[in-house]
């Protein structure tokens, strides 16, 4: 099964992957909340999901289908390799991470291998990954800045955290003082570009497209 919202890439992925003897494209998915009842009614030995599908998710989608069809082995493609993403996609039960980059040969070799279950992951991914636990932010801490990435303001974050608005300031304070910013913008693109949070939605409003950190 193959789950990819844009309609190019997503032909150019069934073409390839059908000209391979071995291998069958038995559903494809344009949208998140599609891949779990297609898994589920035409029961995949490999599901290729997207990792940045509309709606749901790719990983969100990912560990459900693990849950509801175990034998089900999945592969998420991502333009972000980021170790943030790929300790996100392991505790999915993703089988395989492949950035949208890699070679063509390199996606077959890695729906082969997973189907055979093997784990594939790029090494020097998953050394970052392990890296990433030098991250100095708490989880309570990542919570409050990811909805901070997703252009909340403290009211915001406060009410979807079940927190006061002091303690979501008390927060972002320690947050600032962790990491060495000056502002929540400058923290939440230090974390991103150390890999501890993930890839909010808010990224892509523009909350990231100030000056670089030097």
């Amino acid at each position: 099964m193959l789950a990819e919202d844009m309609h190019l890439i997503r032909k150019a992925l069934v073409a390839l992957l059908s000209s391979e003897d071995d291998l069958e494209v038995v559903a494809e998915a344009d949208k998140g909340e599609d891949i779990v009842r297609l898994g589920c009614l035409r029961r995949p030995d490999v599901a290729v999901l997207d990792i940045g599908m509309p709606g749901v998710d790719g990983i969100t989608a990912a560990a459900e289908l693990h849950r509801r069809l175990p034998s089900c082995r999945t592969v998420v493609l991502t333009g972000l390799g980021t170790p943030m993403a790929l300790r996100k996609a392991l505790d999915a039960n993703v089988r395989g991470f492949v950035v949208k980059d890699a070679s063509p040969g390199h996606l077959v070799d890695c729906i082969r291998r997973v189907s055979k279950g093997e784990r594939v992951i790029d090494p020097e991914l998953a050394v970052a990954a392990l890296d990433a636990d030098s991250n100095p932010l708490t989880a309570r801490e990542l919570d409050v800045l990811e909805t901070a990435a997703g252009g909340a303001t403290v009211g915001e974050i406060a009410d979807r955290l079940s927190l006061s608005r002091g303690t979501v300031r008390n927060y972002l304070s320690r947050i600032l003082t962790k990491v060495g910013a000056r502002s929540r913008v400058e923290a939440i693109q230090i974390a991103s570009e150390c890999g501890w949070l993930w890839p909010a939605a808010g990224r892509d409003l523009g909350i990231l497209r100030y000056r670089p950190r030097r």
